[in-house]
């Protein structure tokens, strides 16, 4: 079934043409394992459509192609959205440097509600580094407050596919910890609540227990949805031949509404979304609120419910049969004032060979408390080595003093005080703590000239948590540190040359040197290995890396992002 062409754009500029600013949509609220709307306290399903092309096709020099950031697309995509009875997009990445607000109320006026991913390709938790940083959560706090104000903002995502199977459950500890940050931050900055979830793949050992890590916990550090992106249905199936029995039998006892995050699978092409009448099927919708078709532009991985050439839009066949289908479905609907949960609460999974998440999480990254370690060091590295020579440096100082204040475990759930702080704060660190342990003289902060010594300043603001942490960072500070800037940066001093990249101790013995490692951002579900990653997986930070290789801690880094 093909809609034409030109009876779509002549639509198009017809509802364009005739749009008036609508109210505010009413904010859609978590009760139970359901969405309801906020005004009415009827139930919310999603009728979704992943919405983002590409990110290696940049925006204002930036990583990030910004659906809606675009304007002229917004307005091009919306009726043909609006086509396919579209309540919901999901995007994978914003920038936010750009303006939003022309499409977002576009979108509010067509009655769109957005799930917007807090991640970018270059900040966010890689599996196999995983890591919680100033940085990283600095970058979720800037996408919070640029669509918190926008009631048709449904939710948040804090990770994408970061934990993909067994080997790195370890990951989610980092994840949740930012599921518990967004959640936090949102109500401090005392803006609307607005949901923070998770977008899992759909692999065989970790799908049950990943779900359960997730939904368990008190209100405050558990997520409020689940997205699973579930590509079991292919061709010609049914609800019992496909799995979608079994899924719906394993989540049927969560406790946090779960939907799609992706679904759609050409592994048989043109895909005719049979699947869509049981998702939203009386068998199915006591576990499942919808979900979000994979995806609206065809791209090389050929998922695509339209082909896009500068400004002409042509349908697919699969945009036909998918609008087919989806003007089809009458799911049942609870609404509040009847509706009571089965379920509130869900206990946490047991460590297992499939499982391996600490329950305990990582600390909330305080940038006060990085900037009051770094100023009260002596000995620091200096102003002209690269970054990319840190890993030396790392690799000889770490040899010698515990690490141990500047690493995170996601297994054993120990993390340092300062695991959050940045690759030259922790450097700087455990620099000093060489330094001090070794006596404290000048030669002991050279480090082949790649090493200073500043004058070491402790604020007021500072003392107490500093004092709680410890010499080794190790302990928690029932303080908080407030560090004013400028007042304790100190004077470097120069103390020798650039280093070149390697490190000679006293001795004259040379460390060995550190590899950066790289993870890849494929999904492991059924058929989702057919696709493509439509995003570049994330830098790795050289500190984490580094330490890997001593055993010590779980590496820095970030990825866990995927368009997929």
């Amino acid at each position: 079934m093909l809609f034409s062409k030109t009876v779509l754009t002549t639509l198009a500029s017809t509802l364009l043409a005739s749009t008036t600013l609508a109210d505010d949509l009413p904010a859609i609220e978590v009760v139970g394992n359901k969405f309801f709307y906020s005004n009415n306290g009827s139930q919310f399903y999603i009728r979704g459509v992943a919405y983002q092309a590409d990110t290696a096709n940049v925006t204002s020099g930036s990583s990030i192609n910004d659906p809606l950031a675009d304007y002229d697309s917004c307005k091009r995509d919306i009726p043909y959205l609006q086509q396919l009875d579209t309540n919901v997009i999901r995007v994978y990445a914003v920038n936010t440097s750009l303006d939003h607000s022309q499409c977002m109320q576009t979108l509010n006026d067509a009655g769109i509600y957005v799930i917007a991913d807090l991640s970018s390709p270059k900040q966010s938790v890689n599996r196999n580094d995983p890591t919680w940083t100033v940085d990283l959560f600095q970058r979720y706090k800037d996408v919070i407050d640029m669509f918190s104000n926008y009631t048709n903002v449904l939710g948040f995502f804090a990770g994408n596919e970061v934990t993909n199977n067994n080997t790195n459950t370890d990951a989610s500890a980092f994840v949740k910890a930012a599921v518990r940050d967004s959640k936090q931050y949102i109500k401090d900055k005392s803006y609307r609540t607005i949901p923070v979830g998770y977008s899992s793949n759909d692999d065989e050992d970790t799908r049950v227990p990943m779900a359960d890590y997730f939904a368990c916990g008190d209100s405050d550090v558990k997520a409020d949805f689940y997205g699973i992106n579930m590509y079991e249905w292919c061709g010609k199936s049914n609800y019992k031949e496909s799995g979608y029995e079994d899924r719906t039998n394993d989540f049927r006892n969560i406790s946090v509404p779960i939907f799609f995050s992706e679904y759609g699978c050409n592994e048989v092409t043109p895909r005719t979304f049979t699947e869509v009448q049981a998702l939203y099927g009386d068998n199915m919708t006591d576990v499942w609120s919808g979900g979000i078709v994979y995806m609206y532009f065809q791209e090389t991985n050929n998922y695509g419910l339209v082909s896009i050439d500068g400004d002409s839009v042509s349908t697919r066949a699969d945009f036909g049969y998918y609008s087919s289908e989806i003007h089809n479905i009458s799911p049942s609907s609870a609404n509040t004032a009847s509706y009571s949960a089965s379920s509130t609460s869900l206990a946490c999974p047991a460590t297992n060979k499939n499982w391996a998440a600490a329950t305990s999480l990582p600390p909330t990254p305080d940038a006060d408390l990085c900037s009051c370690m770094n100023a009260a060091n002596t000995c620091v590295v200096s102003s002209d080595v690269s970054s990319d020579d840190y890993a030396d440096l790392f690799d000889y100082v770490c040899a010698y003093v515990s690490c141990d204040g500047i690493s995170g475990n996601g297994t054993s759930g120990k993390y340092g005080s300062y695991s959050f702080c940045s690759a030259e704060e922790q450097l700087n660190f455990v620099l000093n703590l060489y330094y001090q342990s070794n006596g404290g003289s000048s030669s002991d902060c050279d480090f082949s000239g790649s090493a200073t010594i500043q004058s070491a300043v402790t604020q007021d603001g500072c003392s107490a948590a500093l004092k709680e942490i410890g010499s080794i960072g190790t302990n928690t500070a029932s303080d908080s540190a407030t560090f004013t800037s400028g007042s304790a940066s100190g004077s470097k001093t120069s103390s020798g040359s650039k280093s070149s990249g390697s490190i000679t101790s006293a001795s004259g013995s040379k460390t060995s040197s550190g590899s950066k490692s790289s993870s890849d951002s494929k999904s492991s579900s059924k058929t989702s290995s057919h696709k493509n990653a439509a995003v570049a997986q994330n830098e790795l930070g050289f500190i984490q890396t580094l330490l890997t290789s001593f055993g010590t801690i779980s590496v820095v880094a970030s990825l866990g992002f995927a368009l997929l």
